[in-house]
């Protein structure tokens, strides 16, 4: 077995390309069993996100595997292998295992030390073990990340004051336009990116906030978190004569079509009116042809790029130190990792010992007669069994404890030979 991961990120493919591999949090289950469907995959788990989509595997064939996923991303995203493979990056094992040690920590991210992406790592987790992908090594893989990115959070001060897209788009914002405390503002979507882009904002002194949303829940929650921000509530089929009246739109939901775009603005702006849009979404809520609108000024997530360049020196020195952390966890990863070489041995010769038990407790009860057998086999059967799991407890632990290879590989196989073994079923090639 092996582990890989596919994917693509802000690094190597532009919003356009990554809103067409996105896969929306109601589509997991049908992808993952898509993916699991393939002869060579044994574990997935996906990680999607407005930055990266990326794709964890266990596959039996390192080389068929990745190629099943690639074909996967093909036919979802509709764009022909030649086309999707220049955007891919493909990453084996140890370095796998190291990449999402980083991106859950937030070295990866567009935002250097952003905290929200651990979250999203959490939830790959927790929607892997709910849909069936993840299995025992992914959901130890996934385990040690999120305890990695914890650490990073903890012991490091990377994250102290790094900025997040939602606060990184409200920079732009007062760049482009010097006073937010004049602006009118209306944010589409009333989840977490609009909550701290409402937090964000008032931080820079805003004070006429809409909240477009499909229902009002939401954003009476946030009208509890922020009661100072006198948010007001604009029911989606209001949308467009609210954005009539704004200056600033911020976009930030799950839809997986634009919500925004040339048509709807030219049916409701003033001609003279103008318009700021800022689209934190992927896909994109913004359709790209509002560019073409002569008083609309356009932004989607990669424009944020020169914001966050401001903030990324500061907190490099803090990255330095936090991959000396995110390095003692790949190697707790690896130990383990290195030890389930030892799990068919260790399987064998517990099969060997319970059968050579049961025999011989049959044998005994046999002897013992039916009346006593029957009164006291039960806690015979616990005496057999606390013996044998004693005498082969301090085997199984210094076997698994082994860090040297060729030093545990040698302790295997002097075990297979001393109690016979079946040297098929226990080969550690499997696992090298």
């Amino acid at each position: 077995m092996n582990i890989a991961v596919v994917g693509l990120s802000h690094k190597t493919a532009s919003v356009e390309i990554r809103e067409k591999l996105s896969i929306p949090e109601q589509q997991i289950e049908t992808a993952s069993a898509a993916l699991k469907a393939y002869p060579h995959i044994e574990e997935v788990a996906i990680l999607s996100t407005c930055n990266r989509l990326e794709i964890y595997l266990v596959t039996s064939e390192t080389e068929q595997g990745v190629r099943e996923v690639t074909q996967f991303l093909s036919d979802h995203s509709k764009l022909p292998g030649h086309h999707l493979r220049q955007h891919l990056f493909i990453l084996l094992h140890q370095d796998a295992v190291m990449h999402l040690m980083r991106v859950a920590a937030g070295l990866d991210s567009l935002v250097l030390g952003e905290g929200q992406i651990l979250a999203q790592v959490k939830n790959t987790h927790k929607l892997g073990q709910q849909h069936n992908g993840v299995g025992r090594i992914l959901n130890r893989l996934l385990k040690q990340a999120i305890t990695a990115g914890k650490r990073v959070r903890t012991e490091t001060n990377i994250g102290t004051g790094a900025v997040s897209i939602s606060s990184a788009a409200v920079e732009l914002a007062q760049l482009k336009v010097q006073n937010l405390a004049g602006s009118r503002v209306t944010i589409v979507g009333a989840g977490k990116m609009s909550r701290l882009l409402v937090q964000h904002l008032l931080s820079k002194g805003a004070t006429q906030i809409s909240i477009v949303n499909r229902s009002a829940r939401r954003v009476q929650e946030l009208t509890a978190q922020f009661p100072e921000a006198g948010l007001r509530y604009v029911p989606l089929p209001e949308m467009m004569p609210a954005i009539a009246e704004t200056d600033i739109v911020f976009t930030g939901t799950a839809a997986t079509e634009p919500l925004l775009d040339r048509a709807k603005l030219e049916a409701f702006l003033d001609p003279n009116q103008p318009l700021m849009l800022i689209d934190i979404s992927v896909p994109r809520n913004v359709a790209a042809d509002v560019k073409g609108l002569p008083n609309v000024r356009a932004f989607n997530v990669d424009d944020l790029k020169a914001v966050v360049a401001q903030n990324q020196e500061s907190r490099r020195a803090m990255a330095m130190e936090a991959e000396g952390l995110l390095e003692e966890e790949v190697e707790a990863f690896d130990v383990w990792w290195r030890s389930l070489e030892t799990v068919p041995t260790i399987n064998s010769l517990r099969d060997k010992i319970e059968t050579i038990r049961e025999q011989e407790l049959e044998k005994a009860l046999s002897r013992l007669g039916s009346e006593f057998a029957e009164r006291h086999q039960e806690v015979i059967e616990a005496l057999t069994r606390g013996i044998v799991n004693k005498i082969l407890h301090d085997p199984m632990v210094q076997l698994r404890a082994q860090q040297d290879i060729e030093a545990r590989r040698r302790a295997m196989e002097t075990l297979r030979l001393l109690f016979n073994l079946d040297s098929e079923a226990v080969s550690s090639e499997q696992y090298s």
